[in-house]
């Protein structure tokens, strides 16, 4: 993968270690910023859910069409009615969820 070669031309005093440290930090992209996949990113509570282990992905999605089915209905009581987890482990949850620190970028 090209490295932006650039960058380490630019800078006389980058040594062979700081060149791997900036093809790492680079790897991504040439430009460094177009990072879409790794960082940073907005997760669903159906996802976070999935991340804590409380549903698999094949729960979620019955869950979500249930929601489908039942607008107004939030997420929480499809997959309690469901029978995937208890209606108050899954409030305990979405309590976390909703704490969990955001970062605006703007």
């Amino acid at each position: 993968m090209q490295v932006n070669a650039h960058i380490a031309r630019k800078n006389t005093a980058t040594t062979a270690a700081n060149t791997k440290d900036l093809q790492h930090y680079f790897e991504y992209s040439h430009s460094g910023i177009d990072v879409v996949e790794d960082g940073l990113k907005e997760i669903t509570f159906g996802e976070f859910l999935v991340e804590q282990q409380v549903l698999d992905r094949f729960q979620l999605f019955r869950a979500l069409q249930m929601q489908d089915r039942l607008p107004g209905v939030r997420l929480g009581e499809c997959a309690a009615a469901l029978g995937y987890a208890p209606i108050n482990a899954i409030e305990r949850l979405y309590e976390r969820f909703a704490n969990i620190n955001a970062v605006e970028v703007g």
